[in-house]
């Protein structure tokens, strides 16, 4: 009898996460969901209600990891975790609150989540542990500091916990996906170049887990902006008004 795969998808109520879940859901997999609004999962969850388990978590509160075990429980276990929670907005203005929540979802929360997924993995044995991170990471874009940042702290973070899990011997696998600008609720505005379905993200993301490929940058436009992106040296890059 095969046995049923099991994926926990945090950040699940709208946009990426949503499609993401809604092609596992159809694939037959075993699928948690997870986010601040509930009623958005139990809509989701109504689509395979057998297959699905839902719950509130709110990855910024210090009970978000014990809320995250609890849904692992419900759903029978883990063989993938994704992370799509993050927020993001320009801020011109420096505005400190939005500085700061931006830091508290993407950096605090974040760390959080992934560190409970990392080591419930190495003590099953085994894992695949996946997070949406952002192109945004490569270089800082002065038009949302602490996004760009806070994307770049992700990078580094799972580069790092992947050689951790190395140095310990833990049967891990990682990976990290680097999205360009996708129309969802954080970019509201038409004006962005290049503009992706969420639907059309989440496809190529389950080929990239199904792959297990370790980073991936979506979609091949993106890739080779980021190629030439790479080569612009700071003074450079400092003097380019790059805005939406």
């Amino acid at each position: 009898m095969e046995t049923v795969q099991r994926i926990i998808i945090i950040g699940a109520t709208s946009g990426i996460g949503y499609e993401i879940a809604r092609i596992y859901q159809q694939k037959g997999w075993k699928v948690g969901i997870a986010g601040r609004r509930f009623e958005k999962l139990k809509e989701l969850a109504a689509q395979a209600p057998e297959q699905t388990e839902a719950r509130q978590i709110d990855i910024t509160r210090p009970n978000s990891t014990e809320e995250l075990q609890t849904l692992i429980e419900q759903t029978g276990g883990m063989d993938i975790f994704l992370l799509c929670s993050g927020i993001g907005s320009q801020n011109r203005e420096l505005n400190p609150a939005t500085e700061l929540s931006t830091i508290e979802t993407n950096a605090l929360g974040f760390t959080r989540m992934v560190t409970a997924a990392y080591h419930y993995f190495a003590k099953q044995g085994r894992g695949h542990l996946a997070v949406i991170s952002s192109i945004a990471g490569t270089k800082g874009l002065g038009a949302a500091p602490s996004y760009s940042a806070t994307k770049r702290f992700q990078n580094t973070y799972i580069d790092a916990i992947a050689q951790l899990a190395k140095m310990e011997k833990h049967s891990i696998t990682f990976t990290d996906i680097r999205p360009g600008f996708v129309k969802t609720d954080l970019l509201k505005n038409d004006h962005y170049p290049l503009l992706m379905s969420p639907d059309y993200v989440a496809r190529k993301i389950v080929q990239a887990l199904t792959r297990k490929k370790r980073r991936v940058i979506i979609d091949w436009r993106y890739a080779i902006l980021v190629f030439f992106w790479k080569m612009i040296p700071p003074y450079l890059w400092e003097r380019l008004p790059i805005h939406n």
